[in-house]
């Protein structure tokens, strides 16, 4: 337990932190779950569409630290391949 005033602000920080970043990497997970389910479904022009809602999302996430920005990039390339050979 806390007992500096310092470590509970602390504490209370870092659960307000990790609310937000919580909230910010189920968002990436919605988007990236959109894409795959249009792709699953077959559906090129609306995995198109989630894949370009996806890409601000995820490279958001790699901005605010939810996500390293070379994790972010390596998503949105490999969601991109799978967009481009459903067109194939």
């Amino acid at each position: 337990m806390a007992n500096t005033s310092s470590a509970k602000k602390a504490t209370r920080k870092i659960a307000s932190r990790t609310a937000v970043n919580k909230n910010r990497r189920s968002r990436v997970r919605t988007y990236v779950r959109k894409v795959e389910e249009a792709l699953a479904a077959g559906d090129k022009s609306a995995a198109e569409a989630a894949l370009l809602a996806a890409q601000p999302e995820l490279m958001r996430a790699a901005t605010k630290g939810v996500l390293h920005k070379n994790t972010a990039s390596r998503k949105v390339s490999r969601l991109t391949l799978r967009v481009k050979a459903l067109s194939a």
